[in-house]
């Protein structure tokens, strides 16, 4: 509090706030904890700008994991005889595009969230991990359509899930960390080195061949799937089709890797983007 003098008199006390980036709790998770009404303007801004002016409006969300599924269900399915657990190929395909259309969704949209919102970034204060956060979490509304879908694609096979279907969210809270890890590391390199923008397609391309979508996990020898699995969506796809369809390839040594390999992703991109959140408002 510091005294403001006119004319030589003493006027009103006027409070000084003083905003410092480099405070250690700047950019952390408790901090955009604290702001996450700023979190979900973000998420609606983002909903708002995402189905502007389009004539199918949310039916995209479903559009591509199907075209994916009937693709894959044509090549895959019916040409190259995978097999798919005891399970019908289209409906062992959607199960497993609708995590994986929301984690390259997420890579997609939140490596250029911070470039996306430069003016924010570049002459207001807020805690920066909001806005890959954002992009994160507005992909949940493709995904939640996504599920309905699957349901209805359920029935139609008469392939309805059992009690098993409770540890749904925790599979889709794994998806939702490694998301938030990779995207807030690719998000921080992107201000950096433009070109991860290219680089990105082809990474998520390879990423979706490493991961068993197309093709069960069972193929593997079972003493390499923990290896395997330290691909964290590895444990999120098998994992979604054990609580939606029953398959039993999920086994604990694959979860274990699964989950401290996510873990690492959230610790390498929190530390990572906090060490470069200082210089975003010069480099941008």
């Amino acid at each position: 509090m510091r005294e403001a003098t006119r004319n030589g008199r003493p006027a009103l006390s006027v409070p000084i706030v003083v905003i410092d980036a480099r405070h250690p709790a700047a950019g952390t998770v408790a901090e955009a904890w604290r702001r996450r009404e700023l979190l979900f303007f973000l998420v609606w801004r983002d909903l708002k700008v995402r189905y502007k002016q389009t004539a199918l409006g949310v039916t995209w969300a479903v559009l591509q994991p199907l075209a994916t599924m009937v693709v894959f269900s044509i090549f895959f399915g019916r040409l190259a005889k995978m097999p798919s657990d005891g399970v019908p190929y289209p409906l062992f395909a959607f199960t497993a595009l609708v995590p994986w259309t929301y984690f390259a969704g997420a890579l997609a949209q939140g490596s250029n969230a911070l470039l996306t919102s430069q003016a924010l970034v570049s002459k207001v204060y807020f805690p920066r991990m909001l806005l890959p956060l954002a992009s994160v979490v507005t992909p949940l509304v493709d995904a939640g359509i996504g599920l309905v879908v699957l349901g209805s694609l359920s029935v139609w096979y008469g392939h309805l899930p059992g009690m098993a279907i409770v540890w749904l969210p925790a599979f889709a809270l794994l998806a939702v960390a490694t998301a938030f890890g990779v995207v807030l590391f690719l998000a921080a390199l992107n201000v950096v080195y433009r070109d991860v923008r290219y680089v990105l397609p082809f990474l998520t391309q390879i990423w979706l061949f490493a991961t068993p979508v197309a093709y069960p996990a069972s193929l593997l020898p079972e003493q390499w799937r923990w290896i395997y699995a330290l691909n964290p969506m590895v444990s999120v796809i098998e994992g979604f089709r054990w609580a939606l369809l029953g398959t039993t390839v999920l086994d604990a040594p694959m979860l274990a890797a699964s989950v401290s390999a996510s873990a690492f992703a959230v610790v390498l991109g929190v530390w990572y983007f906090r060490r470069l959140e200082t210089t975003f408002a010069d480099v941008i």
